[in-house]
């Protein structure tokens, strides 16, 4: 006895009425039997070879080190999967293995550009343990484009918060509720009063959010061109002879 039942098309899910006779339909219509006849002849897209650790690491590095050249000089609105695939060398569906969608693939760059500066940042900041000063030059120093590297995550930081003006999902993860640098900048201040290199009566967390909006300022002068290196850090300079100057 044939069972009565309805079945479903095997393409689009949808409900197809028992047949009187013959064999059971198993496509709601012409358009669903041609979806099923061109994904017969398609042929499969290949998976991914299996990668060790560290060559997806790289592979990662280079796709992320392809948005961050795009950021820095076309702008992220122009930071497309197909761009980014062009840009890096590979195929897009190599991005979409390491980063899934365009969401992923703007906050994974960024977490990896975040990475990458904070290694280098410690590897160029020498100073004298005992020097606030110093180190607080030299963790300024870090807003700046002194170099080609800081240059590149500048701008491209700055396009990241451009787009973050416009995209919350962006923001959420760019725009953190806290503040690390500023809580750095503040330490450094507030160990420098413990030892007496500045005045007891300064402010820290004051003076270290005016340290570091300055400094972010002055860098994206020095981007623009409209200051120098040497006059951004004579007035860096200036204002850290007022912090670690002690009154008498």
């Amino acid at each position: 006895m044939r069972d009565e039942k309805e079945g479903r098309c095997q393409v689009c899910g949808a409900a197809i009425a028992p047949a009187g006779r013959g064999r059971p339909p198993v496509y709601c219509s012409r358009s669903c039997q041609a979806r099923a006849y061109r994904a017969r002849k398609r042929p499969p897209l290949p998976e991914p070879e299996p990668r060790a650790p560290g060559e997806q690491a790289g592979r990662r590095r280079q796709i992320a080190a392809a948005v961050w050249r795009i950021a820095a000089g076309r702008g992220l609105h122009e930071a497309s999967m197909r761009e980014v695939a062009a840009e890096a060398g590979v195929s897009l569906r190599s991005v979409q293995y390491h980063f899934g969608g365009k969401h992923q693939l703007l906050v994974g760059a960024l977490q990896l550009l975040h990475r990458e500066n904070e290694l280098r940042a410690r590897g160029r900041i020498m100073y004298d343990p005992s020097d606030q000063r110093a180190l607080l030059r030299a963790v300024l120093e870090e807003f700046l484009p002194l170099d080609d590297e800081r240059r590149l995550a500048l701008r491209c930081f700055a396009a990241y918060y451009a787009r973050s003006l416009t995209d919350p999902a962006l923001a959420a993860v760019f725009l953190s509720a806290e503040h690390p640098l500023e809580d750095l900048v503040a330490g450094i201040i507030a160990q420098a009063q413990s030892d007496g290199a500045c005045p007891p009566a300064l402010d820290a967390r004051h003076e270290a959010d005016l340290l570091v909006s300055g400094a972010v300022g002055l860098g994206a002068d020095m981007l623009h061109e409209r200051r120098d290196t040497a006059e951004v850090v004579a007035t860096l300079e200036y204002h850290l002879d007022r912090i670690f100057t002690v009154a008498r």
